[in-house]
């Protein structure tokens, strides 16, 4: 499992001070909000938050001890969070995660393929799966039975007549 996650990218510089637009690849902007740190680039250098703050669907940052110069040298760069700085509620998991996990039925052991995509469709996640077939799954308690990231599986019970087509 990898250290680090791929939060946002820089978009444009705000103002005169230094401050910068962050596209967020998360749940929103506010996910964000509150972190001390970003690491930026591909060599993840750590950069200390000043203050941000969401601005419709993107966070506004301002790195201490950048200025404006600086902050338009930043822009197109990814930025980065530690996984580990976040606290995750029970059953929720980073999407990065979930890509790549077995999905197998959790009665019959069969496996259906791979988590390849979660469409984040607004009502709940749709889990899409490819085998033999691509399958549609609702990310939902009653189809998911369990998630082991560590073990590298979802368990799931298909309701009836999901997988008929």
């Amino acid at each position: 499992m990898n250290e680090f996650l791929e939060a946002g990218r820089i978009v444009a510089v705000r103002g005169i001070k230094g401050e910068l637009k962050l596209n967020v690849f998360c749940d929103g902007p506010e996910f964000l909000s509150d972190s001390g740190t970003l690491w930026l680039g591909v060599e993840k250098k750590p950069y200390a938050v000043e203050r941000a703050f969401p601005q419709k669907s993107q966070l506004i940052v301002k790195f201490k001890d950048v200025d404006f110069p600086a902050a338009q040298a930043l822009v197109g760069v990814s930025a980065y969070i530690k996984k580990d700085a976040f606290q995750l509620e029970e059953g929720v998991f980073f999407v990065a995660d979930l890509i790549g996990l077995t999905v197998k039925d959790a009665d019959s052991g069969e496996v259906y393929g791979k988590l390849k995509e979660v469409l984040q469709t607004g009502a709940r996640d749709v889990y899409v799966v490819k085998g033999e077939r691509e399958l549609l799954l609702p990310a939902i308690p009653e189809v998911v039975i369990s998630v082991d990231i560590a073990g590298g599986e979802m368990l799931i019970r298909p309701l009836e007549g999901l997988f008929d087509i």
